[in-house]
């Protein structure tokens, strides 16, 4: 094993011309791999100091985190994943009562809700929205029984990408009900009504591009007084070493928290953002990456492809578009979009793409010829023209030969072996 640890990320890395999955992963961007390179070298040395520097870095992404989602640094502590937030925030929740989950929600946002209400939590509710679409705040509205205490919902449908309406929706819920968010296919694609959350999960692999290891886990002060630290351990009290435990837990989201940080994965989430925010931040890369979609699903269109929920306006999208394209088999498609280069998703019937601000107009002229190769139409071949029989010889008569005497006819016998004995031999 090689153990060298590199200072800086090389100078050629970065995500292929046709890279249209950052729905499912983002490369990671280099002020991250940076950030991850500097806080392993200080964990490498550990020097006294170091270990200050690195829980310095963690609170410095927590800070970034504060100011991408507008709260206030106390809300967010950081969490190893996505999934492992919605397990807290989960385990958090007092048992009685019912959770709202769209029925086409990703199983990350269904799966500790099912396992919880399974071990005395929260009942869970699945409730089907239309036509593909996100929930919707009449359809909301008419699922809002008394025994409904909170709604958790994708900021923007993972196949679809169609954003949620997260203040439409809070507002039907009202202040009694908790609004909990997965926002990782949102958050650093697109501008998001954040401050409707009354909770909020993301992890940064995708659009914030910062790898595995570490999520933002927002819980608003409205609300934290309804959210016990169900999985909170050892790191979320103010005295571990109190002589009776529990202890007293820390105040905030923090109060969640099981064990410290992973800390090269929390500098680079906080690199992410800071990074984000040095491009323009969420509108202005929202908008380069809007633009981008709307080409690549236009190219998608005139190659006869059906775009699923043709009928949003481009503001009503995130990063995410999906085709089919009518009369070809899904698998044969994704292929041969892999070998010319373009990196997509397959969904059943569906490719996804999901395009980045960074993502060149090069990927759509790939994706305008990959297309060409499945829809036209396959060229005739020649007909080979028929040989002219060779004219037959006029026969030469034979010469008549000279008569000899009549043999004695032979005794009956079978054919020779090697004789055929059927014409058609």
């Amino acid at each position: 094993m090689n153990d060298q640890i590199r200072p800086d990320p090389p100078a050629d890395t970065g995500p292929a011309v046709g890279y249209l999955d950052f729905a499912r992963v983002g490369p990671l961007s280099r002020p991250a791999a940076a950030a991850i390179a500097e806080a392993t070298g200080l964990a490498t040395r550990l020097d006294p100091a170091d270990l200050d520097l690195l829980f310095a870095r963690a609170d410095a992404a927590r800070d970034s985190a504060a100011r991408l989602l507008e709260a206030r640094p106390h809300e967010i502590a950081l969490v190893p994943s996505t999934s492992n937030g919605l397990f807290t925030v989960a385990a958090a929740l007092d048992g009685a009562g019912t959770v709202l989950v769209p029925r086409d929600e990703f199983p990350a946002n269904l799966y500790p809700w099912l396992r919880f209400a399974a071990r005395g939590g929260p009942a869970v509710r699945l409730v089907e929205p239309a036509g593909h679409r996100h929930l919707t705040p009449d359809l909301l509205r008419r699922h809002l029984t008394p025994d409904v205490t909170a709604l958790t919902v994708s900021a923007v449908d993972s196949l679809t990408g169609h954003p949620a309406p997260l203040a439409a929706l809070k507002e039907v819920l009202g202040p009694g009900r908790l609004l909990i968010v997965d926002a990782i296919q949102g958050l650093g694609s697109v501008p998001l009504e954040t401050k409707a959350a009354d909770v909020l999960v993301s992890g940064g692999q995708k659009w914030l591009r910062s790898g595995w290891g570490a999520a933002l886990l927002l819980i608003r002060d409205r609300c934290a007084d309804r959210l016990r630290p169900g999985l909170g351990g050892w790191a979320g009290v103010t005295d571990p070493f109190a002589q009776r435990h529990p202890a007293t837990p820390l105040p905030g989201a923090a109060a969640h928290l099981a064990t410290n940080p992973d800390f090269p994965a929390a500098a680079a989430l906080g690199a992410a953002i800071d990074d984000l925010f040095d491009q323009g931040g969420p509108a202005a890369v929202g908008a380069r990456i809007r633009a981008t979609l709307a080409e690549l699903l236009d190219r998608a269109r005139r190659a006869g492809a059906d775009v699923l929920l043709d009928g949003l306006d481009p503001r009503e999208r995130a990063g995410i578009g999906t085709f089919r394209l009518p009369g070809h088999d899904p698998a044969t498609v994704h292929r041969t979009l892999e070998t010319a280069g373009l990196i997509t998703t397959r969904r059943g019937e569906w490719i996804r793409l999901s395009p980045h601000a960074s993502t060149s107009t090069a990927a759509a002229d790939l994706l305008t010829d990959a297309l060409r190769t499945l829809t036209r139409p396959a060229p005739h071949p020649e007909p080979h023209p028929k040989p002219h029989p060779e004219p037959h010889p006029e026969p030469h008569p034979e010469p008549h030969p000279e008569p000899h005497p009549a043999p004695h006819p032979a005794p009956h016998s079978e054919p020779h072996p090697e004789e055929p004995t059927c014409p058609t031999s």
